[in-house]
């Protein structure tokens, strides 16, 4: 196997090829750590690699073979995560400067430890937004994300190096983090697929969090079928993390294509209509007609859940900061170190009166999902804007990128239900739909998702600069 191949397989293929000895775990991490030499300097994706852990792990997953040994779901796939999530040997930066004077973290996060007892292969850290704070991964200490379908954009954020090192071919797999839209908008505009899982549903042990009300974890790839292979290798309880200390694996790779039978499958209308560009509509008609959907829903209070939202990021980051904000002001972002300080300013009566909004608006998504099963909204109001950009312009209105690319994935996490971003093709940049379900059914979500990419309206490819 040479680098330029496996740019383009997927996690399926890639273990597939480690199992039947057509390539071996050792060849496909030192492809992976060629591809990130090769481009990491032009997309600055990643923060830190991991060479000499990849290569062990490689061997170790060669040697198994060698003895005859049964091999894991994702033996010898590279993969690589946000750099909020723990990886022994390395200082947790959670994208901030003020992270790196931290100690080394002394083990990893429990998503990437099942991973690798799955046989997946740790390459490194991805760069992102610095404390998860944004739609852009434009980040002040550890420079700009550039999306590989023109290094002119950005790549969403905050996993912005998650989505863009799939969309370059560095590897097939990677891990984020999504408290308001944080994996969704990243992988809309690089055209890859990204799940945000019900709330609770995977653990947070060992990942910096921003928002615990509000935070999630989950996959980033280039299939449906890796996304879900991914996402089964770290199902599981977990006590270290409160909100998912009790539920049960739920593998969902068996069911991707039963396809969507008899599932109630509507659009979302009202406010995700009239804060999405033209494009983006389109991309979102794609889809409703890939699936022959023609029922539409309204959501209620979305304007309020915005709201309520950034009550809650803003007040519980800027708890988690406190200190920090009080003695080193100075190293934050100046843009995420503004938001923080108005969240401390944030009195204590609107953050109950957000989380008890919160619960109301989560009770009548259950009433919703009462009488549907799946949602299809845009993933993003308009497709990447370019680096530096103040304002992106919708609907005759002015928005300012790093807060509002995030308009129509906020209250999803708000409510916590599973979440699949979908690229669609046919656009000059990448544009992508929500695939939305209810709580717990992510197995819905997938199986809605799988279908579109099936019908060939749903597809995730590296980009053309990236294979050159």
């Amino acid at each position: 196997m040479n680098p330029q191949t496996f740019a383009t397989l997927d996690a399926t293929a890639i273990a597939g090829c480690v199992r039947d000895g057509s390539a071996s775990a050792r060849e496909v991490a030192q492809c992976a750590l060629a591809r990130v030499d090769m481009l990491n300097a032009r997309y600055n994706a990643f923060t830190a690699i991991t060479r000499e852990r990849a290569l062990a792990d490689a061997d170790a997953i060669d040697a198994l073979r060698a003895r005859g040994a049964p091999l894991p779901t994702l033996a010898g796939v590279p993969f690589a995560v946000k750099n909020l999530f723990d990886i022994a040997g390395l200082t947790t930066l959670a994208g901030a400067a003020i992270e790196a004077t931290r100690p080394p973290a002394t083990a990893d996060a429990t998503v990437v430890a099942r991973l690798c007892a799955a046989g997946a292969v740790l390459v490194g850290a991805l760069n992102m937004e610095e404390y998860a704070y944004g739609f852009v991964s434009e980040n002040a200490h550890y420079g700009a994300v550039r999306n590989p379908h023109d290094v002119t954009c950005v790549a969403g954020g905050s996993s912005g190096g998650s989505a863009a090192a799939l969309a370059a071919g560095m590897l097939p797999l990677t891990l984020g983090s999504d408290t308001s839209g944080s994996i969704r908008v990243p992988a809309a505009l690089c055209g890859v697929y990204g799940l945000k899982p019900t709330y609770g549903r995977l653990p947070r042990s060992g990942a910096y969090l921003f928002a615990g009300s509000l935070d999630h974890v989950g996959p980033l790839a280039r299939s449906i079928a890796d996304l879900a292979a991914a996402y089964d290798a770290m199902q599981g309880p977990d006590a270290r993390d409160t909100a998912c200390a009790q539920h049960a694996v739920e593998p969902v790779s068996p069911l991707l294509d039963d396809g969507p039978g008899a599932l109630r499958i509507a659009v979302a209308d009202g406010y995700f209509a009239d804060n999405a560009g033209d494009a983006a509509l389109g991309v979102l008609a794609v889809a409703a007609n890939a699936l022959g959907v023609t029922r539409r829903v309204s959501l209620p209070a979305i304007d309020e859940v915005r709201a309520a939202g950034f009550v809650i990021t803003a007040g519980e980051g800027a708890e988690l900061h406190l200190a920090d904000l009080r003695t080193r002001a100075g190293d934050f972002d100046p843009a995420t170190r503004e938001r923080f300080l108005a969240g401390a300013l944030v009195p204590v009566a609107w953050y109950l009166r957000a989380q008890r909004f919160r619960a109301w608006f989560r009770a009548q998504m259950r009433d919703v999902f009462g009488g549907v099963d799946v949602i299809l909204a845009p993933a993003t109001p308009v497709p990447a804007t370019p680096l530096g950009a103040t304002a992106f312009e919708l609907r005759g209105q002015h928005h300012p990128p790093r807060t509002h690319l995030g308009l129509l994935t906020h209250a999803f996490s708000f409510a916590g239900v599973p979440v699949v971003a979908v690229p669609i093709g046919g656009t000059a940049m990448p544009l992508g739909v929500q695939v939305i379900a209810a709580p717990w059914r992510e197995d819905h979500a997938l199986r809605v998702a799988r279908a579109l990419e099936r019908a060939g309206v749903a597809s995730a490819h590296v980009a053309a600069g990236a294979l050159r």
